[in-house]
């Protein structure tokens, strides 16, 4: 019985490595692929950073996982602040995650850019940005917006960007730093999300979970 065990075990175990090496190709095949793709269209400087009339800031928690602040959200925040004190951009659209009453990030970036001085007329939400791809889609398809400056961290950025650029989507995004949340588990994430933003892109085709009626920017009331 052993010498008829052992045989299957060993293709069990060899197309175990086989598809594990496949994966794990797959996964560098994709990072490589978003990386090259959107470096033109990343910005740190903001002196190089071209105007756009929309900032498209992507939400994030205010607190961190692990306790306290998010340093994410601070930078974001800040970047975002900079950018239209600068002139880079006209009007910020806040989009992030909204999906319970007791959840609402667009709310809290708001109150948060309010308190830096950032008019309220200058300032829409979309409650819908439940994911990246929701943000940047819906920025087009909702907010009527052929081109936007993206700003969240480099690595979130160049995902957003791969999205919007598959989607005939001129944007550019600006970085907004780092800081101290960036760990061993985020960029694991950022590494499964660029696989599935590939696979959304050019397999699946996937569309945001919610459109809805046009909102114009500086013509529509903010949201």
């Amino acid at each position: 019985m052993m010498g008829v065990r052992i045989p299957h075990l060993l293709i069990f175990v060899r197309l175990a490595i086989l598809s594990t090496v496949a994966l794990l190709a797959f996964t560098v095949l994709c990072n490589f692929m978003v990386a090259r793709a959107t470096n033109d269209a990343l910005y740190s400087n903001l002196s190089k950073l071209p105007y756009n009339q929309v900032g498209v800031l992507l939400g994030t928690s205010k607190y961190s996982r692990l306790g306290g602040f998010n340093d994410h959200y601070r930078l974001r925040l800040e970047a975002a602040f900079q950018l239209y004190k600068a002139g880079k951009i006209d009007y910020i659209l806040i989009s992030g995650d909204n999906s319970t009453r007791f959840y609402d990030e667009p709310s809290t970036i708001r109150r948060d850019l309010l308190k830096k001085g950032i008019p309220a007329e200058r300032i829409y939400r979309d409650y819908a940005g439940f994911r990246t791809l929701d943000s940047v889609l819906r920025a087009h398809h909702v907010f009527d917006l052929d081109s936007f400056t993206i700003i969240s961290q480099a690595p979130h950025n160049k995902r957003a960007l791969y999205i919007a650029m598959n989607h005939d989507i001129d944007a550019i995004a600006y970085n907004a730093g780092e800081g101290y949340n960036i760990d061993i588990s985020n960029k694991a994430r950022e590494m499964l999300a660029r696989v599935l933003a590939v696979l959304e892109v050019h397999f699946l085709n996937t569309g945001p979970k919610f459109l809805g009626p046009t909102i114009e920017i500086g013509v529509t009331p903010p949201t």
